[in-house]
């Protein structure tokens, strides 16, 4: 996934009126206003009741769901093996979002998690916040050198502390 398609997607979803925050690899990316490796994927956040107009305005590029998946969580591919991998958040009225976890838990953000913003290629986007990111990093999974290292350059740049998880050893 590069950053032309990136901003080809954020223009469709723009186009159909569908918000999105970027996360993992591409969020990183935007906070820190430059690309530092190459990625597979793009992954997004967005409000859980605008995943069929997601969908719909991703068809138009040829984007088709991927088996698997949940309601909340699922990836979009094309033809040429670009993935969208999707992640619907639950909001309250105070700002709070909740992502429902496949074990019957619920992930919580805070609302300073979708303050993030970022650049990709010189265009502004909203992105999880570093804070977030780092957070969303340190769980649920053993990390990457990839991870290690997006993780280290968020804290240098602003300042985020690292859960022991994200820790070098």
């Amino acid at each position: 996934m590069d950053a032309d398609s990136v901003l080809e997607i954020l223009a469709a979803l723009e186009r159909g009126g569908v918000a999105v925050w970027l996360d993992g690899g591409w969020g990183v990316y935007a906070l820190l206003g430059e690309e530092t490796r190459a990625h597979g994927d793009l992954d997004v956040i967005l409000a859980a009741p605008d995943t069929a107009e997601l969908r719909d305005a991703l068809r138009g590029l040829g984007f088709a769901t991927k088996a698997g998946g949940s309601a909340t969580s699922f990836v979009l591919a094309d033809a040429s093996g670009r993935e969208v991998d999707v992640h619907a958040i639950e909001f309250d009225a105070r700002g709070y979002g909740s992502f429902a976890l496949p074990d019957g838990g619920r992930w919580p953000f805070p609302p300073s998690a979708f303050a993030g913003r970022g650049t990709v290629k010189g265009r502004a986007v909203r992105c999880l916040s570093a804070e977030a990111q780092v957070q969303c990093h340190g769980q649920g999974y053993a990390p990457t050198e990839k991870d290690l290292s997006d993780m280290e350059r968020l804290q240098e740049r602003f300042g985020v502390v690292l859960p022991l998880a994200l820790c070098r050893r």
